[in-house]
């Protein structure tokens, strides 16, 4: 249970940093931070494989590229949803949605499957 506070306070830092990065992006508050960040993370957990099934044709031919548009929609999804959480237009859901996936990556490099910071050290 640890893992998902931890994933849940790097889509909020994502989100975050989009905002601040982006005009087209906008969050009212902490609350709609905390709650756009658990809203993208249901949406990305049961709609998007969904998407990613009826979209594999069109992905397969844009060598994946088409997964930043899906990402960017599931983005646009997450805004329709949480009151205070606005974003306006195609490209500013697309370019959030990459600030957020990169945050997410980096993040990830040092938090474990368990949401605990993991070092390891490689003796010679």
């Amino acid at each position: 249970m640890p893992g998902f506070w931890v994933r849940l306070l790097i889509t909020a830092c994502g989100l975050l940093l989009a905002d601040w990065l982006l005009d087209g992006i906008e969050i009212g508050g902490l609350f709609s931070l905390f709650f756009a960040a658990l809203v993208l993370g249901i949406v990305n957990a049961l709609v998007r494989p969904v998407l990613l099934l009826l979209t594999l044709p069109i992905t397969v031919i844009t060598l994946g590229l088409f997964l930043l548009v899906l990402n960017g929609a599931m983005l646009g999804l997450a805004a329709l949803l949480v009151p205070g959480f606005l974003i306006d237009g195609f490209f500013a859901a697309l370019f959030g949605a990459v600030i957020i996936s990169l945050t997410g990556m980096v993040a990830n490099w040092f938090i474990g499957p368990q949401g605990k910071v993991e070092i390891l050290v490689v003796r010679r």
